[in-house]
């Protein structure tokens, strides 16, 4: 599939100092694998065990920006277990040209490692280039994406998926989506609500459509996503308990 591109720069933080990017330690192939050290303190720090040590190294490397630095940032992004080291990664990241850095965040996307491909939506979704969106397409590629099976994986296909989709795909986005209405618990019925919601207000009769769905967990999270659609500030866990309440005082009366 041909992917073009476009370009995507961001300015960060300060570098850091000197004394912050002093490490030594391995870095990690593409597999994860160790690997000897490159020579760039910046590069090893990747791989320190303190992850201070990698956020600072992380950052230096996202304030050079260069493109030389992104089949390392990639690698790490596999398999660095910090929230915050990877969100810094993704920012390196958005700091490189995006013809050379989207492709290759695509191609993450049939990774067998589920945090390769989350983190590589999530790093897509910040980049901004729409012409990820055939990557992502639920017409071109169905529900792999949307419906995977790791969580994390999901809810990062939600995000991307809204923050990329064209204007004339909304709608179909949006009904895929609602498949997955009544997954998992609290949080995740959270996301995938918010995901809906931004698509926009006129796609609120997608929604409509499932309020009378046979399943009562879809149906109270269907009753949920549309209270948010009146009003975004409400609680969604009280908007929620509110929903199975009417659909279990309905089950009862039906009964």
């Amino acid at each position: 599939m041909t992917h073009p591109l476009g370009r995507h720069q961001a300015r960060g933080p300060e570098p850091p100092t000197e004394a912050d990017q002093q490490t030594g330690g391995d870095v990690r192939n593409d597999t994860g694998n160790l690997r000897d050290g490159t020579g760039d303190p910046m590069i090893d720090a990747l791989s320190a065990s303190n992850p201070q040590q990698r956020l600072q190294a992380a950052m230096a490397i996202g304030t050079r920006a260069e493109p030389c630095d992104l089949d390392v940032l990639i690698a790490r992004c596999r398999i660095e277990p910090d929230f915050f080291v990877r969100d810094m990664l993704t920012w390196a990241l958005t700091r490189l040209p995006a013809d050379d850095t989207v492709p290759r965040l695509i191609a993450e996307l049939d990774s067998p490692l589920p945090q390769a491909i989350s983190q590589s939506l999530h790093t897509l979704s910040k980049i901004g280039d729409v012409r990820a969106w055939p990557a992502m397409d639920p017409a071109r590629i169905g529900t792999a994406l949307i419906a995977h099976a790791d969580t994390e994986v999901a809810r990062s296909a939600w995000r991307a998926a809204v923050a990329l989709v064209p204007g004339d795909n909304r709608a179909e986005l949006a009904s895929a989506l609602m498949s997955q209405l009544g997954r998992g618990e609290v949080e995740m019925q959270k996301s995938l609500s918010r995901a809906i919601v931004a698509l926009g207000e006129d796609l609120v009769s997608v929604v409509d459509e499932r309020l009378h769905a046979e399943d009562d967990t879809v149906r109270a999270h269907a009753m949920a996503t549309r209270d948010m659609f009146d009003d975004p500030d409400a609680g969604f866990a009280h908007a929620l308990d509110a929903a199975k309440r009417v659909v279990a005082l309905g089950s009862e009366t039906t009964v």
